[in-house]
């Protein structure tokens, strides 16, 4: 079980959001690279980058804090990116950077030809990222929710050639409410790619039940709020995942 630290990049900064509202942010570090430094340390086996202002502009913004990030981290751990990727020209200059994974969203609901393009292009370098509440698939930052079931466009995303899919229960995002198990585990049982659960980490105990289903295809979990508020340590987080897992 992989836990992943996020650093969402606003306006060069790290903060982090409660349910995606760009307007409820709170910053934990001015030096993402140094924070990016900070979770290499205490074990991270791969970094999750998101541009919060990119997603919302539809093209990337925090590109220098970005490529800060891969120079600090080097080829040490696989970085993965999200937020404003809408053409095929922004991932082949991101994965020129040193990014190893591109995670699409909005444009893979809104435009699944682009994402069909981008896995023949670039094989084994795409993840969509689904994001939900009450299974239905939301666009836009959050914004708009659509009419797409998420285990449907999970599951036409699988035959393009994803190479995983995070999914993020919109609702408990930033909220320290614990992941929706149930909803992760229903996705991950109706695919073969890997799902990456996101949303509302809080506390080892969640990595507990994570773990427990990791053979379902669960394989890791996007940290957030959690790590930098203090509820739940990284390294222990992470030694915990490796210890259950060795049980198995």
């Amino acid at each position: 079980m992989l836990l992943i630290p996020a650093i969402d990049l606003k306006d060069g900064k790290c903060v982090r959001l409660k349910q995606g509202d760009m307007n409820d942010s709170t910053t934990f570090g001015e030096d993402p690279a140094a924070m990016a430094r900070r979770w290499l340390e205490a074990g991270a086996r791969r970094l999750h980058l998101v541009d919060l202002n990119g997603a919302f502009a539809g093209k990337p913004v925090n590109e220098a804090a970005i490529k800060a990030i891969i120079k600090e981290v080097g080829d040490e751990i696989p970085v993965q990116l999200g937020g404003g990727i809408r053409d095929l020209d922004t991932i082949e200059r991101y994965l020129d950077d040193g990014i190893s994974y591109v995670i699409i969203g909005t444009a893979a609901v809104k435009n699944p030809g682009f994402l069909r393009d981008a896995c023949t292009a670039f094989g084994g370098h795409i993840i969509v990222g689904l994001d939900a509440k009450d299974g239905k698939v939301a666009t836009d930052g959050w914004s708009k929710l659509s009419g797409h079931e998420v285990v449907d466009l999970a599951q036409k995303f699988q035959d393009y050639g994803v190479e995983g899919v995070i999914y993020t229960d919109i609702g408990r995002d930033g909220m320290l409410s614990g992941i929706n198990i149930d909803a992760t585990v229903k996705l991950a049982q109706a695919l073969t790619i890997p799902v990456i659960a996101s949303g509302g980490l809080s506390n080892l105990s969640d990595i507990d039940r994570l773990c427990a289903v990791e053979g379902e295809g669960v394989q890791g979990v996007i940290c957030g709020r959690a790590i930098y508020s203090g509820d739940l340590d990284f390294a222990a987080g992470q030694t915990r995942a490796d210890e259950l897992n060795g049980a198995r």
